[in-house]
């Protein structure tokens, strides 16, 4: 089977970003090999049959962060995504889109942070608050879905609560672990 290395295991800029390798999806697949610059880093030049190709990657954790918008006006959210994502000319490390969120009747800027030491999510938050005030709109609230490093969240406190000489080993949790 073909196999791509993406992010920090990519073997060219053009094998960075995920999104990259995966444009044309399966039907699209042989001919991208075909081109120039894009013969994969391992195994044949031509796609698995009904498999395609393998992507691998080494990366930060990626965070999966959304903030949910007091307004169901979709374009207002996809206009945002567009401002911070870093393929609009935004924040690195920012993936988003806006969408909707048809049973609370809101939308939501669903972003995906792939190195929050680059693009902590204090900055992706007070961002998506400023662009969301020149459109009349409050953010409701913002959610992780599923794991976050605790590094990420100690940034957020720190930045917050503008904490001085803050310490990860000040966290009692860190502290024991010492």
């Amino acid at each position: 089977m073909p196999v791509y290395l993406y992010e920090e295991a990519s073997s060219s800029p053009e094998r960075k970003n995920l999104e990259d390798i995966r444009r044309g999806e399966f039907e699209g697949l042989a001919a991208k090999m075909a081109s120039a610059g894009w013969a994969p880093d391992f195994g044949p030049s031509v796609p698995h049959p009904s498999a395609g190709a393998s992507i691998v990657g080494a990366r930060m954790p990626l965070v999966a962060y959304n903030i949910n918008l007091a307004t169901d006006r979709l374009e207002v959210a996809k206009k945002i995504a567009a401002t911070i994502r870093q393929s609009g000319g935004g924040y690195r490390s920012v993936k988003a889109m806006g969408i909707v969120l048809e049973d609370r009747g809101i939308v939501q800027v669903s972003m995906n942070l792939t190195n929050c030491e680059v693009t902590p999510i204090f900055r992706v938050f007070e961002a998506v608050k400023r662009e969301a005030a020149r459109y009349g709109v409050d953010v409701l609230e913002s959610e992780i879905v599923g794991l976050v490093p605790s590094a990420a969240l100690m940034a957020a406190a720190k930045f917050y609560l503008q904490l001085e000489k803050f310490k990860a080993d000040q966290v009692l949790e860190n502290k024991l672990k010492l």
